[in-house]
C-alpha cells in the first residue's frame, strides 16, 4: 500500500493516507520485516519477499463483493473482514500449502469509513492472526459499493502440492466436516427479520468459515491425497471440476454424505432438505480429496476432531452419478453457486 506523495486513483491523498494508516494500525500490528522472508512491507510501491529454498510458491486471489457475497444490512462487519481472507486462504489449504502473506485491495464508500470499517478491520486482524497470514500491501479507492479483493501468497514443499488433476480410477472420495451448513446459515440470514446474533451456532459456518489448513498440509505431507480441492461452490459443482481436471468420473453415495443437521423446530420445506443443502450449498470451505485404495486404511475417521467421511469412488467412465439409499443411480447435475448463472 503506497503512502507516497502521489494521490492514488479515486481518493484524495489525505483521505487515502489516513485509510492506509488505519489499516496498518488495526489490521497488522507488528510486521515481520527483517525476521523472516519479508524484506519490505507496507509503505512503498510494492512488498519485497525473499524466496525460500525447497518450497514452491502458491498464489491465489479472491473477490468479495457487497450485494453478491455479503449484505451490509445483514452481515456483521467483522465477519466480512474474517471471511474475505478465510475464503482466499482456503485455496492454499486445498493444495496442501501454508499461507504466509496477503494483499488487500479495497474500494469503500464514504459512509463505510467509520465504525463499519473499524469493525471490518477487527475481523480481518483476527483472521490474519488465526491463519498465520500477514498483510503486506494492496490498494485502496473510493466507490459507491464495497469491493474487496484479497491476494494470498503461500508455500508448499517442493513436489508436495496436491492438484485437482491427480485422481485415478478406483481412488476413494472423501470430504471433511459437514456439508450444507454455510448455505443453511445464509438462508437463515436472508429469512431472518431483525438483528442477527453472530453467536448463533447455525450461522458460524456462514459468517466465520475455517479453512482446513492443518488437514490439507497433513494430507500433502503424508502423500495421501491424490487430488484435492476446497468446496466453495457446492459438492455438485466442485466434484465435476475435480473429475474434469483428472479426466475421470465419479460415483457418490447419498446416504454417506455428511449433511447439515436442520433443527427440528424449523418447518420442513423442500429448500431446507439436508441432502439438497449438502449437494448444492456453497461456502463450506471443506476439503474434497481422493485417496488410493491402498492408502485408504491410513485415513482416520477424524483429524483433530474434524470428521472425515468416505462418500464414493472415482470411475474410469466419465459419468458423475449419485446413488440413492435404494441403490438407484441418477446423474449428478451441477446445482451449486455460479456467479454467471
Amino acid at each position: 500500500m503506497d503512502k507516497g506523495k502521489r494521490p492514488l486513483r479515486g481518493v484524495a491523498d489525505r483521505g487515502e493516507s489516513r485509510l492506509i494508516s488505519q489499516i496498518a494500525r488495526a489490521a497488522l500490528g507488528q510486521q515481520s520485516v527483517g525476521r523472516g522472508r519479508l524484506r519490505l512491507g507496507i509503505g512503498d510501491d510494492a512488498a519485497l519477499l525473499s524466496p525460500k529454498p525447497g518450497f514452491e510458491t502458491i498464489l491465489t486471489c479472491d473477490w468479495f463483493l457487497e450485494g453478491t457475497h455479503f449484505l451490509t444490512a445483514k452481515h456483521p462487519p467483522d465477519s466480512v473482514g474474517w471471511k474475505c481472507l478465510a475464503r482466499a486462504v482456503s485455496d492454499v489449504a486445498a493444495m496442501g500449502g501454508t499461507p504466509r502473506y496477503f494483499l488487500l485491495s479495497l474500494a469503500l464508500p464514504a459512509s463505510r469509513r467509520g465504525r463499519w470499517f473499524a469493525e471490518f478491520l477487527r475481523g480481518l486482524r483476527r483472521a490474519s492472526q488465526a491463519l498465520g497470514c500477514e498483510l503486506v500491501g494492496g490498494d485502496t479507492t473510493g466507490r459507491p459499493e464495497i469491493l474487496i479483493n484479497v491476494t494470498v501468497v503461500g508455500e508448499v514443499p517442493n513436489k508436495h502440492a496436491v492438484l485437482r488433476s491427480g485422481a485415478r480410477p478406483g481412488d476413494l472420495i472423501y470430504v471433511s466436516g459437514r456439508l450444507g451448513e454455510a448455505e443453511f446459515g445464509l438462508r437463515h440470514v436472508r429469512a431472518h427479520k431483525g438483528r442477527l446474533s453472530a453467536n448463533d451456532p447455525h450461522l458460524k459456518k456462514h459468517l466465520y468459515p475455517e479453512p482446513r489448513l492443518a488437514l490439507g498440509s497433513w494430507l500433502a505431507e503424508k502423500d495421501l491425497a491424490t487430488a484435492m480441492m476446497d468446496l466453495s461452490d457446492g459438492l455438485s459443482t466442485d466434484l465435476p471440476r475435480l473429475c474434469t481436471a483428472s479426466s475421470v468420473g465419479a460415483q457418490i453415495e447419498a446416504p454417506k454424505i455428511p449433511v447439515v443437521q436442520v433443527p427440528e423446530r424449523r418447518p420442513e420445506r423442500k429448500h431446507d432438505h439436508p441432502l439438497e443443502l449438502a449437494l448444492n450449498g456453497g461456502d463450506d470451505y471443506e476439503l474434497l480429496f481422493t485417496v488410493s485404495q491402498r492408502n485408504a486404511k491410513l485415513v482416520p475417521q477424524s483429524f483433530q476432531k474434524l470428521k472425515l467421511t468416505l462418500i464414493g469412488r472415482i470411475t474410469r467412465e466419465k459419468d458423475l452419478l449419485l446413488i440413492g439409499g435404494d441403490g438407484r443411480k441418477q446423474r449428478l447435475l451441477p446445482g451449486g453457486w455460479d456467479p454467471f448463472r
